[in-house]
């Protein structure tokens, strides 16, 4: 008998759909102007990641046999064949809201970005000589001889494809390359006149001085547009968790470099006749090909100049206090009493550095473990770690050396770490360590007693001024004793089952689930209110969009925060007819995992490490963990609550896929996360 397909929507098409929230973002009137301009980077830095990971996946899966695919349940080349249509209406889309929208805004402003053809005599002598200081000596042109190979392009580095010609005659023409270093400064500020403020970008400085760099020709004709290559970033890894590991890992780097090409981006200015020239050497395919708009690599935008007025910003977010915590008291005194909770980035970072700082000193203190994913680069979790390890304290440090693009800094801070004496885990053979948990073991009247940090992002400091994530700081034993049992075995290599308290992939996460899942439906089933609350960044295991259509159906009422992929579809007939599901994009980014359950009136919440994707079941370790603290699980169910009543950032995800913003019977206007942050000042006052 054939199983009944579900309706479950593409995780790639469901992505850009999220990207497409992000570009809504850049359109918001809203939302000050440079930071419309950020939402515009964000939107570009998305994208290119997408091509370098999941359509590179995709190209991959698109050469498989026709059996392979049939096992996918999706045709890999048609989905290919979608993406590019999404992003050439994105793209399109992009390009309308910087050029018609948001650079006239600027000159609202009084602020102006100038191209290379719009420079008066004044400021096109100050360009020519700032790029004579500052950037004629860093350009190497590489000219193209057509009969040649075609130079290797690096991934994500900006280049200008350029032509040479003489007026006169076509015969005679040469091609060129510039490559763009990436460490050459992208805006210029112009000096200031009458009150109005100028920009130049380097490309525009470069294109105004082509002159300087090809005056050995005696061409008269010199045309540059601008090109980027994407290509695939996957790793090819061997498994063998070795001492040759990091070696390993670097080559694997290297070869990143040099993969194949995903995504060309080129000026749509570019003559037909060129870019012909360039697809030809290149070798690029159709769906490879993406028109785009002047200015590539548009991530750099996140540093677009503000010289305009502080109100084109947001405001900054002045971390708050949490009640009961202080600087200069001991927070382990604290947590013998009750749990703790950090919203980030509405509260301070800070207690989680004292945390640590606390434990490298403590007399008392003989150990700590703790697992780290992502890092900031002047990493204070690092310097508290190798003052604990000077200390003579026993610190175990799990480096995720795994981690997606933050690969080359894990490396740095294993060896900084192990120069000072840390005892540092490479991490697992088959598995990412995904987990953000920390246990620190003090002695107390001769015997062992356990503090811990467990959170649903990383342990870093510069994130947390911009992602939403709880931390939670316990003392209880229902936590730290399965901590103990977990953390033994990630310093043996392994991974452990059968935990009391917490939830850990890649052995328990599913089943659990499945559990708590089950005892809700059986709830409904036996005529008694029945509810699921999940805020994740994704949703994309089928299992789980099954399991909760079954719960749909049984009559749970099942309410879903997803800030990016969704593959359940709500609302169909048969299948989700209880299930809400809104995304919120806003000046921070929701970032928590959080799963509440209503459990016939005893109400159980867990946060997590992990989103509801296949990865975080089966290929890492990740750890959900109890809030059994009652004043945290309210304080955490409140906040869901200004979540699930948003009328302003929250969009609703449908069938349609068209992103509306959510409307409800509230008359006022209420947005998440500034109730959040207004909530948390007027309680921890």
């Amino acid at each position: 008998m054939t199983k009944k397909k579900v309706p479950f929507l593409n995780r790639e098409i469901s992505w850009l759909y999220f990207n497409e929230r992000v570009l809504q973002e850049a359109a918001d009137e809203t939302v000050p102007l440079i930071e419309r301009i950020k939402f515009l980077s964000i939107f570009s830095s998305n994208l290119e990641e997408f091509y370098r990971v999941r359509v590179a996946t995709m190209m991959r899966l698109s050469n498989l046999n026709d059996k392979t695919k049939e096992l996918l349940g999706f045709n890999p080349k048609k989905i290919l064949n979608e993406i590019k249509n999404i992003v050439v209406r994105q793209e399109r889309r992009f390009e309308q809201l910087f050029q018609a929208t948001l650079i006239n805004e600027l000159a609202q402003n009084r602020i102006f970005i100038l191209n290379d053809t719009q420079l008066n005599v004044a400021r096109g002598e100050f360009v020519r000589e700032h790029f004579r200081d500052k950037i004629l000596s860093n350009l190497v042109p590489i000219m193209v001889d057509l009969d040649k190979p075609f130079p290797e392009l690096k991934d994500r580095y900006l280049y200008f494809f350029v032509r040479l010609k003489k007026k006169a005659t076509r015969k005679d023409e040469k091609y060129a390359l510039i490559e763009l270093p990436p460490n050459l400064p992208r805006f210029l500020v112009l000096p200031e006149t009458n009150g109005l403020k100028f920009i130049i970008l380097a490309e525009d400085i470069i294109k105004y001085c082509l002159d300087d760099i090809f005056y050995v020709f005696k061409y008269d004709e010199m045309d540059a547009f601008s090109i980027q290559l994407t290509r695939d970033a996957e790793l090819d890894i061997d498994k063998n968790v070795s001492e040759k590991f990091i070696d390993e890992l670097k080559t694997s780097l290297d070869k990143r470099k040099k993969g194949k090409p995903m995504r060309l981006l080129y000026d749509t200015a570019m003559p037909f006749d060129m870019l012909g020239v360039l697809v030809a050497k290149m070798k690029i395919e159709a769906e490879s090909l993406i028109p785009g708009n002047r200015y590539h690599r548009f991530g750099d935008f996140i540093r677009f100049p503000n010289v305009g007025d502080k109100s084109l910003e947001y405001a900054p977010t002045i971390p708050l206090k949490v009640h009961g915590l202080h600087r200069t008291q001991s927070i382990i005194d604290k947590l013998a009493e009750r749990d703790y909770l950090i919203n980030l980035p509405y509260q301070s970072y800070d207690y989680i550095i004292l945390f640590l700082r606390e434990a490298a000193i403590d007399p008392k203190v003989t150990a700590i473990n703790i697992t780290l994913y992502r890092l900031a680069e002047d990493s204070r979790v690092i310097n508290a770690l190798i003052n604990a390890a000077k200390n003579g304290k026993k610190v175990n440090c799990l480096v995720e050396l795994k981690a997606r693009f933050d690969e080359q800094a894990n490396i740095f801070w294993t060896n900084r770490l192990e120069e000072e004496g840390v005892q540092v885990n490479y991490g697992l053979t088959d598995y990412k360590v995904h987990s953000k948990i920390c246990l620190v073991t003090r002695i107390e009247k001769g015997r062992p007693v356990y503090y811990a940090n467990l959170a649903t992002g990383n342990f870093n400091e510069k994130t947390a001024r911009l992602y939403c994530d709880h931390s939670i700081f316990t003392a209880k034993k229902e936590i730290t004793h399965d901590l103990i049992k977990l953390f033994a075995a990630l310093n043996k290599k392994t991974v452990a089952s059968g935990f009391k308290h917490l939830i850990v992939s890649p052995l328990d996460t599913r089943n659990r689930f499945y559990q708590l899942i089950d005892r809700e439906i059986k709830i409904a089933k036996s005529g008694k209110p029945a509810y699921l609350i999940f805020k994740v960044n994704s949703l994309a295991d089928e299992g789980i969009v099954e399991k909760l259509y079954d719960a749909s159906n049984a009559g749970v009422r099942v309410k879903l925060i997803v800030r990016g992929i969704c593959c359940l579809v709500p609302g169909v007939k048969g299948y989700s007819e209880n299930i809400t599901v809104i995304s919120i994009i806003d000046k921070f980014l929701e970032h928590a995992r959080v799963f509440i359950f209503g459990n016939n009136g005893k109400e159980e919440i867990f946060l997590s490490s992990a989103d509801l994707m296949s990865r975080n079941f089966e290929h890492r370790v990740e750890v959900g963990f109890p809030v059994l603290d009652p004043e945290v699980k309210q304080e955490i169910k409140d906040i869901i609550e200004f979540q699930l009543q948003d009328n302003v950032k929250a969009r609703d995800i449908t069938r349609m896929n068209n992103n509306k913003y959510h409307k409800n019977r509230i008359s006022t206007k209420v947005r998440a996360q500034v109730q959040t942050y207004n909530y948390l000042k007027n309680k921890h006052h």
